[in-house]
């Protein structure tokens, strides 16, 4: 029941320096892996421009979305009642939702208005049930006068949403295609983003939500046995023996499906032969949600495994596309799994990560991030360089300088002049570079790449937040693995001067980046 004061519970975590200047709130849902069914992943991100519009979140995953909502409003509804004319009004009190208007008494009954009214869209990182299972329970609360829910996934996971989860077997097909009840919508992304779409720095990207805009690039999570399809000629793996993608090859939605239908997709026709069944990889995602006001962004990662033990390592080109933004300061944060403690062997991960392997992929990421600050320092130093030798005789303190409106534009200087501009000392140029506006020569380009200085020289990683989710609970006593995680990649992220801060949040905390 919603109280007269906030009590304990969820907390608006301030990670950016204050809230004015961040672009982003992320709701933390469900922060774990699993094996308890009322913590598992799911976040909420919304633009701080929106304001709490209609249709300003998006949901990123869905293993807890309407029970999470309203787990946490029970804690921070506070309802007030007018003496004079008796009518009870809710007012939310404190925690991630503040500010939120609500128009029902209820947590529950509030929380389905914020499903319905508020979230425009689920981002569905792959189709495992810890990420959607709470999609699918949910569903049947979209009213018809709200439109359908979009799900917004690479078209494997639309796959496998279709064909196992919404396909009037294992539960009703509510989306609006083979003729369900067109509950749900499904917008099937490009992988590395639609080309067509956007300009500048948002090329690529498409909307989710109002202010949001996002990407999407495939990643892989581990590998596990398929059956080969003569049919489509390959391994399938989104997709099962018994149901495909193609829909000329699906017989039925029915609950019941004929026998005779049944043999031809089924895992035992296909015998053991030598190509039969092989390792294929599963597939996952990594989100890249960019505020439109701001042009901030964040990642946002489903399950991931370390390139170095993955048959389909693709995590580098989640980097090669995350490292400019990081040296240009737009990139600012990285939500990404770490399930597991070191204590954990290769061997074991199942497609996950853990502390040396997130390290080790994070290292890889400050590389490339050392790569564009290089190329912009080389590319800045080349541009002052051309505006030198655009007027040659110049003195360098001329050239370099902005002329004021009044100011008239310099001669050119005699040979004497040039002979005293040339014979000045050292310390006078250096006191003129040292006096230029700061704006001119941003952080990301002073740091010296070949010969770093000791005092000077920032990690490449510095002021990016890292948040780990999907952390695998023990179910024991004794310490949290959440922070037995933290303390191992802090210790790691030290010794590889990597710069970038780590932070585990838990269910029930806002983010603002």
């Amino acid at each position: 029941m919603p109280r007269r004061a906030a009590e304990g519970g969820g907390k608006a975590v301030q990670r950016a320096s204050s809230r004015g200047d961040s672009a982003f709130q992320v709701i933390i849902l469900g922060s774990s892996g699993g094996p308890c069914e009322d913590d598992v992943t799911g976040l909420l991100v919304r633009s701080t421009a929106t304001n709490w519009s209609k249709n300003s979140v998006v949901a990123v995953d869905a293993g807890i979305l309407m029970s999470g909502i309203g787990r946490i409003l029970e804690r921070y509804t506070t309802i007030e009642r007018d003496e004079k004319t008796k009518i009870e009004r809710p007012t939310i009190s404190g925690g991630p939702f503040v500010g939120l208007d609500i128009p029902n008494l209820t947590a529950r009954a509030n929380a389905a208005y914020i499903f319905r009214e508020i979230i425009a869209s689920i981002l569905v990182t792959h189709p495992h049930l810890d990420h959607v299972s709470g999609l699918a329970m949910n569903t049947p609360a979209v009213e018809f006068q709200s439109g359908p829910k979009t799900v917004t996934a690479l078209p494997s996971a639309i796959a496998a949403l279709k064909n196992h989860v919404f396909n009037d077997i294992t539960w009703p097909n509510l989306s609006d295609e083979d003729g369900g009840a067109g509950m749900i919508t499904y917008q099937r992304l490009v992988d590395g983003g639609n080309m067509r779409l956007g300009r500048g720095e948002g090329k690529g990207y498409v909307k989710v939500c109002e202010g949001l805009v996002t990407k999407c690039m495939a990643v892989s999570h581990g590998s596990c046995k398929q059956r080969y399809n003569p049919e489509t000629g390959k391994h399938h793996r989104a997709e099962s023996a018994v149901f495909t993608t193609e829909s000329v090859l699906l017989p039925s939605r029915r609950v019941s499906i004929d026998a005779s239908e049944l043999r031809t997709f089924s895992p035992a026709h296909y015998g053991n032969s030598g190509k039969d069944a092989a390792l294929a990889t599963v597939e996952s995602s990594a989100f890249f949600i960019r505020d439109q006001l701001t042009g901030a962004e964040v990642i946002i990662f489903g399950d991931v495994e370390p390139d170095s033990i993955s048959l389909e390592p693709r995590n580098a080109g989640v980097w090669e596309a995350a490292a400019p933004k990081i040296a240009s300061g737009s990139l600012r944060a990285i939500f990404i799994e770490c399930s597991y403690s070191d204590s954990v062997e290769d061997g074991s991960l199942y497609g996950h990560l853990c502390p040396r392997h997130l390290i080790l992929e994070l290292s890889a990421l400050a590389s490339k991030v050392l790569g564009c600050q290089k190329r912009r320092k080389e590319s800045s130093e080349s541009r002052k360089r051309k505006r030198r030798e655009s007027a040659p005789g110049l003195p360098s303190e001329l050239t370099e300088q902005p002329l004021s409106p009044k100011s008239l534009r310099p001669r050119k200087p005699s040979k004497s002049e040039a002979e005293i501009a040339t014979s000045r000392p050292a310390k006078q140029d250096e006191t003129k570079v040292q006096a230029q506006p700061a704006s001119l020569e941003p952080e990301s380009e002073r740091i010296s790449i070949e010969q770093p200085s000791p005092v000077d020289q920032v990690p490449p990683l510095h002021g990016l937040r890292i948040y780990i989710i999907h952390v695998k609970e023990s179910l024991m006593d004794g310490a949290s693995p959440r922070e037995q995680i933290l303390a191992e990649l802090r210790e790691r992220a030290e010794e590889a001067w990597l710069g970038c801060e780590f932070y585990a949040p838990s269910s029930g905390d806002g983010v603002f980046i």
